[in-house]
């Protein structure tokens, strides 16, 4: 018998290449970033948040359930970026204070858009002024009558005045009747006033003489008045609108020109006063007798009852 060979085992040895050797550390790299953009995030956040949100922050971290609930130390902070923005993230003008009331927002709010009107109202009356200030230079006839024609910013509005002269009085003598050159100066102001929306006041006055006249009961009071009024009709006459006159006044010699002896021929005048809306709105509710609500309580911080709005 034969002798049997043992089998031949050939073993065979499957190589896998290891490629880029994994890409676990891309991941990492990303977590990193991911990390840092975290980071600095969190510093940006911490650098432009007020005082009073990151108090907030942190008491709501150490009591959420409170914060949650009833609202923390900085909740509702006056200094919260996203309830004031605005260039000062920091600034507490404008912003909801904390504690405060809907009704002290309101008034906080009203305020500040009077604010605002009187402002943007006070520009026009300026340039109103300069464009009369042109208007009397440009023009030969006004300009011979510059010395009495004084215009200035009160606290009432824009105040044109036209005074007396000794040697060149607006009206005649004891007179409600106005010299042609003061009608000349009147029409030409007219047209003037209706650059803006603000309404007129015009007022007369006289010196101290005493009219002579008097015992028929004509006193410088009438006469003051009767010049007032023969002043609007020749700024209506100029082409004023009619509806912007509000106010006319005769105030005899009870209001001198400055520190003016009482018989110093300035004292005869006309005041035009170009009036802001604060003013206006006093002259119209004194005269109505009627009292705004929502301005009581914007002043005073009350809500007046009906018989306080109708006083």
């Amino acid at each position: 018998m034969s002798e049997q060979k043992p089998p031949i085992i050939v073993k065979r040895i499957k190589k896998v290449t290891g490629g880029h050797h994994g890409g676990a550390w891309k991941i990492a790299y990303a977590d990193f970033v991911t990390a840092m953009m975290a980071f600095f995030l969190l510093m940006w956040l911490l650098g432009s948040t007020a005082k009073g949100d990151l108090e907030g922050i942190s008491e709501y971290f150490k009591t959420p359930l409170k914060v949650a609930m009833q609202g923390g130390s900085g909740s509702g902070d006056s200094s919260s970026v996203i309830k004031g923005g605005g260039t000062d993230i920091t600034r507490q003008s404008g912003q909801v204070k904390k504690g405060e009331t809907e009704p002290e927002k309101r008034t906080f709010n009203l305020r500040a858009a009077k604010a605002e009107l009187e402002r943007v109202e006070k520009e026009n009356l300026k340039q109103l002024k300069k464009s009369l200030e042109k208007a009397i230079d440009a023009n030969p006839t006004l300009r011979q009558f510059k010395r009495q024609l004084l215009i200035d910013i009160t606290s009432e509005g824009l105040r044109i005045q036209i005074v007396d002269e000794q040697n060149r009085p607006m009206f005649n003598l004891a007179s409600a009747e106005l010299q042609p050159y003061t009608k000349i100066i009147l029409r030409e102001i007219g047209p003037l006033l209706n650059d803006v929306q603000n309404r007129v006041s015009l007022s007369g006055h006289t010196d101290a003489m005493p009219y002579a006249n008097r015992e028929r009961g004509y006193s410088n009071w009438e006469l003051s008045a009767d010049r007032a009024n023969a002043s609007r009709r020749e700024l209506v006459a100029g082409g004023m609108d009619d509806a912007k006159m509000l106010r006319v006044v005769g105030l005899a010699s009870s209001v001198p020109f400055g520190s003016a002896q009482p018989l110093d021929p300035v004292n005869r005048r006309i005041s035009i006063i170009v009036m802001n809306k604060r003013t206006e709105e006093a002259i119209t509710k004194e005269a109505s007798g009627v009292s705004d609500p929502a301005e009581i309580e914007a002043e005073t911080g009350e809500t007046p009852d009906a018989d306080t709005a109708a006083r």
